[in-house]
Order: C-alpha cells, then structure tokens, then sequence
C-alpha cells in the first residue's frame, strides 16, 4: 500500500502570474464580504493558504493589490461590455445591451462598487484616481462614439449633446450599482433596471 505522503495528493505550483491572478481574485472576494478597509493581506494569505510573505513575493504591498485588483476591473469590464455591444443590430441596441451587461457583471462581482467608491483607495496616490477616471473617461467616450453613430443613422436627433449623454448614461449605471449595493443586496440587476432604460432611450429619441 501507498504511504500516506504518497497517497496525499500534489499541490500544482503556480506561476507568477497565476499565483498573482489568484491574490487578486481572493481580494475581489474579501472585499465584496468584507469592504475594502477591512481586508488584510493577512486575511488574503488565509484565504489562499500561504504565508504573508508569500504574497508580498507577488505584490510589494497591499495598495499594490488593490491597484491590481482596479486593472482588473478595468480590463474585464470593459471587454464585457465590448462584448456585449458587437452583436447589436445598431447603436441604441449595442447602449441597452452594454447597460444589461454591465449590470450583470456587477451582480456577479457585488465588490466592484465598493471598490470604485471606496473613500480608502480615492485617499491613496493619486494614480488611484488617475486609474478610476481613465475607466469612466474610456466608458464614457464608447457611449459618445455610439450616440454619434446613431445620430448618423437617424436614429435620435442631431442637436443632441452626444457627451451630455454619455455622462447620463453613466450616471444612470453608477447610480443603479450604488443602490444596489446600499438596498439591493448587491444584487445588481434589479428588476426595474430595464424599465429605467426605456426612460433613458426615450430622452434620446424625443423630438422637440
């Protein structure tokens, strides 16, 4: 028979760059339970299995992770909601189905919100910031370029502020997470989020 050491099955090394993913998804996990202020790497390496050190062999410190983790919520949510738009049949359809995907995406990771408004990481270096803006800045010119194109094809009217409405669009999404995250249990995709849409697409297409 197989001692015990040679039955115990072997734990897969990771590489760097796996082992870096997996701190990252422990700390979108924490966060979402927790809040951004209360997690540790000490609760990180927990949750993980390893040592303290072994995470700082990864990240030099916690702000580190945390700059990490909002990379990560740039580089997915933006390839969800891109996504998400190249199958619309036009420009108006490719806005309503980014709005339902990013909603979803939220609800599938309830600490993103937290994460984005969180008054911890907007106190950091500046390039905490620097970051979160270019992820709203880089949302809001996809809307701008979908608007612009619907104008062209007749679809809303051409004296609309394409910018103005792209910052509504926004407006409108952060505004549905944040209570989502306040009163929704997290849950993001709210029942009244289509119906809040169709609000949003009639101001477009209304005529004066």
């Amino acid at each position: 028979m197989p001692s015990s050491a040679e039955a115990r099955p072997t734990r897969r090394r990771l590489s760097s760059e796996e082992r870096q993913s997996e701190i990252i998804r422990v700390a979108v996990e924490l966060a979402a339970s927790k809040g951004v202020e209360q997690v540790t790497t000490q609760d990180i390496a927990d949750a993980m299995q390893l040592t303290q050190g072994a995470v700082f062999r990864h990240f030099s410190a916690k702000d580190e992770i945390w700059f990490a983790v909002i990379v990560w919520v740039r580089e997915h949510l933006m390839r969800v909601i891109d996504r998400a738009a190249a199958g619309a049949p036009d420009p108006l359809m490719a806005i309503e189905q980014m709005f339902s995907a990013h909603l979803k995406f939220v609800g599938r990771h309830p600490a993103i919100p937290r994460l984005l408004f969180s008054e911890l990481l907007h106190k950091k270096s500046g390039r905490f910031r620097q970051l979160i803006e270019e992820i709203i800045g880089g949302y809001e010119d996809r809307i701008v370029k979908l608007i612009d194109e619907a104008k062209a094809c007749a679809l809303i009217d051409q004296r609309l502020c394409s910018r103005a409405a792209a910052v509504l669009y926004i407006g409108m999404v952060q505004g549905l997470v944040l209570r989502s995250a306040i009163v929704g249990g997290g849950k993001a995709a709210q029942p009244s989020a289509a119906q809040i849409f169709q609000v949003f697409l009639r101001s477009l297409t209304a005529r004066p």
